[in-house]
């Protein structure tokens, strides 16, 4: 394991790869990786390059459509990664080893003509579809509104959970509530297991975009704060619970917008628990510097910068625009894994 990485476990953060490319899956896991993530941006990324053109071909010979084949290649591709974290999986007993598959992104899409009972309806069905026979697989799905009203029925049919797109305390907040409420309908609690990802780096480019008047001290550090917040109430919710397995805080959008930021700047301010989701050049910049690392995920900025940011940091307005984008940088992918199958189902079919 690279040493600076292992510096990072060390002070209790576990480290998930923003990625299911196997080649990226295996080095990771030699760095001290112990769980992964999917997403249709990742998912297009690998079937571009060509690697897949042989299951595609197989999947074109045998009637499916191009939807279809975008999704049983994610679901090959995810399967792959949790096959290699499952011995963690298994030895942690389902602490980590967590592999998430992400739903349908084109449910949130606003050119679909979905309601939301529609869109909630649906997310429970491909919940329990795309959960069902597997051990150490996770289904994302975004704090949106529908998405919201999926996760306790959900919880309460036995399907892990982690809740995507959390840009503010209230929506972890309301997808936690939501969580719990369902669990609570399970029989027992044995294997029960949540996760809320809450983005970190958007925010900070949100910030200097629209809320430019903030202080030097306070600018880029609106994210950060905001995750250490989130993971400290998280914290207390579950203290006193009859949970055997940790229901944890991923701090996602790890990877750096900023020019001239180092690229493990988030990870540095968020070491120490519980989970870190980076993209697969943030662990190589790492693993390639003499870095150490110390616990830092429970210690908040000056009192006056909070104090700041809590007066001129409004959270509906970044709430609407944060989650427009989301939504958006989720959708498009899809449409682009769509449209990269069609491609090559038509390079394929004229050989």
């Amino acid at each position: 394991m690279s040493k600076s990485l292992q510096s990072l476990v060390e002070t209790g953060t576990k480290l998930y790869l923003d990625s299911v490319a196997p080649e990226e899956v295996d080095k990771n896991l030699q760095w001290g990786a112990v769980g992964a993530t999917s997403n249709p941006a990742i998912i297009a990324g690998i079937v571009q390059e060509g690697g897949l053109d042989s299951e595609i071909e197989s999947l074109l010979d045998a009637g499916h459509d191009d939807a279809a084949i975008a999704w049983k290649l994610t679901d090959k591709l995810v399967r792959e990664a949790q096959d290699k974290f499952l011995p963690i999986w298994q030895s942690t007993k389902g602490n980590a080893g967590w592999v998430s598959f992400e739903l349908d992104p084109l449910l949130e899409d606003p050119e679909e003509s979905f309601s939301d009972a529609d869109r909630t309806e649906r997310y429970v069905e491909l919940g329990k579809q795309w959960s069902e026979g597997h051990q150490n697989r996770m289904i994302k799905v975004p704090a949106t509104p529908a998405g919201l009203a999926a996760l306790e029925p959900l919880a309460a049919a036995g399907v892990t959970l982690n809740v995507t797109l959390i840009f503010t305390l209230q929506q972890y907040r309301d997808a936690r509530d939501a969580v719990w409420k369902g669990a609570q309908q399970r029989s027992n609690l044995e294997g029960f297991k949540s996760v809320y990802s809450i983005f970190i780096s958007r925010i900070d480019v949100y910030t200097a975009s629209e809320v430019p008047e903030l202080s030097d001290a306070a600018q880029g550090q609106v994210g950060i704060l905001n995750a250490k917040r989130a993971w400290a109430e998280n914290q207390a919710f579950w203290r006193d619970l009859p949970t055997t397995l940790e229901q944890e805080m991923i701090f996602a959008s790890t990877g750096v917008k900023t020019e001239g930021d180092k690229p493990w700047r988030y990870v540095q301010a968020l070491a120490g628990s519980d989970i870190q989701t980076n993209p697969p050049e943030t662990n190589e910049a790492i693993a390639e510097n003499d870095l150490t690392f110390t616990r830092t995920v429970d210690q908040l900025p000056d009192e006056a910068v909070q104090k700041e940011i809590d007066q001129k940091v409004e959270e509906k307005p970044l709430y609407d625009q944060l989650m427009a984008e989301g939504v958006a940088k989720f959708v498009k992918p899809q449409r682009a894994l769509l449209k990269i199958i069609a491609e090559k189902r038509a390079a394929l079919t004229t050989k």
